[in-house]
């Protein structure tokens, strides 16, 4: 009896072997997707989102790929990360890289979907002065048109497509200088010259319809996975109710000549769910969830977004976890066991946003915190909370969901190095429907 039980104790440890070796061994390249993997990559330039998911019949989409402008008076300071693995390449570049490596086609890789959650150059690139100029001559390249000439890309998806006049006429140079970046105007006329650019070589381009299931959805095999499906949540004011594909108005209307009824850009960030069985995973953008003084009760967008999606597993930080977003709210509903930030500036992480997520008061059991980016500026001003409160402070960021989506890990590469070997690997962690 003695033998039996050590040979399938034997047996049992050699298969839990073999499934970790397949997920990820720290000081090794990362094992490559398999079919059935749902990996999630954060990518860590330093300098802006983005993120590379693989759904598991290999199909792929880019969510983000900031590029923040270089000539932004902060952007080589203390209070900006620098850029990751080093400043050889831009950030577009890096990016491109990383996907190069990771994709199921390598160095033919193609994205099927590319999503920008909102118009703000760390989450689609700004336009600057001296940026290199595209093989066309059309565009300049940062950001997501930096990508797209190096990648092919399929399907764009974005929150304006095809007038971009919401909240305002972001075409009219007059009225983008009121956005408050630099280069608004000049960032959006490249954007849109890229865009056409490409969709004269066959590039798609729509605009992100909120409520919908069947958007963005898997290309080669979906009905070999049945429980895998993208939720579009939320694009500019419109809220999916949680039936089928029907949404609701959640602003009020513009009134053009009243600046203070325009919503901002952050406000109007798209918002998607990614479901794997009984595994949900949530991005958000960079929407808000706290109400300066004086301001409507409508600049909360976090609380409706929140109500209708519920509980998930693994959910990214909406706004880099700067101090106006992560609610009390959002995080008593999600409860999610895996917290991911991606960072890139000292304003991130808001202290008052790191006790929310930490606290046992919203939402009781254990949370494991992971962000792209630590600045020493964070550390000197919120102390020895941020080492007690997260897993890893640097690195790329990577969710590799097992195939049915009950398991997942979530594991670390060395953001430091061009080749990414693994730093560190969490989990198994179990996906929190997979029981009921």
């Amino acid at each position: 009896m003695k033998k039996v039980q050590l040979c399938l104790a034997l047996f049992i440890g050699i298969c839990y072997a073999e499934v970790f070796a397949q997920v990820a061994v720290p000081g090794k390249p990362l094992p490559p997707w398999q079919e059935g993997f749902l990996d999630l990559h954060h990518i860590n330039t330093g300098w802006g989102d983005a993120a590379f998911y693989i759904f598991p019949d290999g199909t792929t989409m880019l969510f983000d790929a900031g590029e923040i402008n270089p000539t932004d008076p902060r952007a080589f300071t203390p209070r900006n990360a620098p850029m990751h693995p080093n400043y050889s390449k831009r950030a577009y570049e890096w990016i491109a890289w990383y996907i190069q490596h990771v994709s199921p086609l390598k160095e033919k890789a193609v994205i099927d979907y590319a999503a920008i959650s909102h118009f703000h150059d760390d989450h689609f690139g700004g336009w600057y002065p001296g940026a290199k100029l595209s093989s066309t001559g059309k565009y300049d390249l940062t950001g997501m048109p930096g990508v797209g000439e190096l990648i092919p890309i399929r399907q764009l998806l974005d929150r304006g497509y095809p007038d971009y006049d919401y909240p305002f006429d972001m075409k009219n140079s007059a009225l983008a200088s009121l956005s408050g970046e630099i280069n608004f105007f000049k960032t959006m006329k490249n954007y849109m010259d890229f865009s056409a650019a490409q969709r004269q070589q066959g590039m798609i381009t729509e605009r992100f319809k909120a409520g919908s299931r069947t958007q963005i959805r898997m290309k080669y095999a979906p009905s070999k996975y049945p429980g895998f499906y993208v939720q579009n949540v939320k694009a500019n004011g419109l809220i999916w109710t949680g039936k089928d594909s029907s949404t609701y108005q959640f602003l009020p209307p513009v009134k053009p000549e009243d600046r203070s009824t325009w919503p901002s850009e952050n406000g109007l960030s798209l918002v998607l769910t990614i479901h794997y069985g009984p595994f949900v995973y949530y991005s958000g953008g960079d929407c808000g969830g706290i109400v300066s003084y004086g301001d409507p009760a409508w600049k909360d967008i976090e609380t409706p977004v929140a109500r209708v999606i519920g509980e998930v597993d693994v959910a990214t930080l909406d706004h880099h976890g700067n101090r106006d977003a992560v609610n009390e709210f959002q995080v008593k509903t999600f409860k999610p066991r895996v917290w991911i930030e991606q960072s890139w500036s000292s304003d991130h992480p808001g202290e008052e946003v790191l006790r929310r997520l930490t606290t046992p008061v919203l939402y009781e059991g254990p949370r494991d915190l992971f962000t792209t980016n630590m600045l020493e500026a964070n550390r000197y001003v919120i102390g020895t909370l941020i080492d007690r409160s997260y897993k890893s402070l640097q690195g790329h960021i990577v969710v590799r969901v097992m195939p049915g989506g009950k398991t997942y890990y979530v594991i670390i590469l060395d953001d430091s190095r061009e080749d990414m070997p693994v730093k560190d690997v969490f989990g198994p962690y179990t996906a929190k429907a997979s029981g009921k």
